[in-house]
């Protein structure tokens, strides 16, 4: 019974465009793969990744210059790239990131048939491809997953313990959860994120349909939408949750139950009026992501102080008078190290300033000296000035006294 509960839910998870909205043309010239019926673009480059499960995923990277970041976006159950296009690009220019996207096995051009395990095989093929060909570090990447899209996300989250940060759009606590307010996981369940998310240490941030919407059954547990289309879109538990208020596919109170499981909560992002699939439309949107991303690219050490700030104002001010007094605490035995110091400095400066006085004294001395010098010779030269004044007047007596004889 499992098993086909198992088999019936992977089969209506999954919703790939029939026919796709693209198709992959390569170009002898320029030897480039290309996705028509889009321009080339010089910023976006086109390719086709083997999985370790043996299929080969069409994928898509959006450069962008200044970007310092690198968000690996896992797309809703019913979309491909070519409905993506365009949004994908846009979101590299707003939010200054490079974007890395693919389509599921048996999506798009990709071949093979989805299921759950070829899902985490899929993006563990583009993870791969950003950190060996593009040499992408895993601090500086951002998972991205939307509705069916946060269960391959968070199985890879739950093994990278140095990720940037995760969004989560529109997510699922499980496939079963989906379908029936069930209140255990069970072994034939799938994507289980409700398990992984406790795995996951870095940033998340959730975006759903305001949370005034939930509707919850008389047992406290979110009641059944509408059956097993319900996973037809992303449920973005963006580390900051967002999700609509009116979310016809999925509850919101999976992305709820999704942001109380985080370790580390960013503040979520509720969109009222919101659907399960219009939720990028709304202006709160990329606003909330452009605040998000320029939080996790801020230094480690700054981090924490904002994550706690926009969850609580007044926990965070409580934190930091704790943090003020503990530092301030830790500097008293700092500033009993230096009292044993003082003297040696104060008996240092008194002998300088003993030199100093030695010093100008014996400078006094010499003066002193000199001027005694000095008036020694001066009364020397004048007994010399008498003395010689004395032989001009004998002298002038000796001249005279012959005159008077004669």
């Amino acid at each position: 019974m499992g098993g086909v509960t198992s088999s019936m839910a992977a089969r209506f998870a999954f919703f790939p465009p029939n026919p796709p909205s693209y198709k992959l043309v390569y170009d002898s010239v320029t030897d480039l793969l290309l996705m028509s019926p889009f321009p080339h673009r010089e910023n976006v480059e086109v390719m086709k990744l083997k999985t370790r499960r043996g299929t080969e995923i069409v994928a898509m990277y959006v450069r962008n210059p200044m970007a310092s970041s690198t968000l690996l976006y896992s797309h809703g159950n019913a979309a491909d790239l070519g409905q993506m296009y365009e949004l994908f690009v846009q979101l590299s220019i707003h939010l200054r990131v490079n974007l890395f996207a693919y389509d599921y096995s048996g999506y798009g051009e990709s071949s093979g048939k989805p299921s759950e395990q070829n899902t985490y095989a899929d993006i563990e093929a583009a993870y791969k491809y950003l950190q060996e060909n593009s040499r992408v570090k895993e601090e500086d990447i951002i998972l991205y997953g939307q509705s069916v899209g946060s269960g391959p996300t968070l199985d890879l989250a739950a093994r990278l313990p140095r990720l940037r940060a995760i969004i989560l759009h529109s997510p699922i606590l499980s496939g079963l959860r989906v379908m029936y307010p069930v209140k255990r996981t069970y072994w034939f369940d799938i994507y289980k994120n409700i398990d992984k998310i406790l795995l996951v240490s870095c940033p998340v941030l959730v975006i759903h349909v305001s949370i005034r919407y939930f509707s919850l059954s008389s047992s406290g547990e979110n009641s059944a939408p509408e059956p097993l289309l319900a996973l037809t879109s992303a449920v973005f538990l963006f580390s900051l949750t967002n999700q609509g208020t009116s979310d016809e596919v999925v509850d919101c109170s999976h992305g709820k139950r999704l942001w109380e499981l985080c370790k580390e909560k960013y503040e979520p992002l509720w969109l009222t009026g919101g659907r399960h699939c219009d939720l990028e439309h709304y202006p709160e949107y990329t606003k909330h992501l452009k605040k998000f991303i320029a939080t996790v690219e801020r230094p480690p050490s700054h981090l924490m102080i904002t994550y706690r700030k926009s969850i609580d104002q007044p926990e965070q001010r409580k934190s930091m008078d704790v943090v003020r007094e503990s530092t301030d605490r830790k500097q008293k035995p700092k500033a009993s190290n230096e009292k044993p110091e003082k003297p040696k400095n104060h008996s240092g400066n008194l002998e300088k300033v003993e030199r100093l006085r030695l010093s100008f004294k014996r400078t006094e001395r010499t003066r002193r000296s000199v001027d005694s010098h000095g008036k020694s010779r001066k009364i020397v030269d004048q007994q010399l000035e008498r003395g010689r004044n004395s032989f001009d007047r004998l002298d002038r007596a000796r001249i005279n006294q012959p005159e008077r004889q004669l």
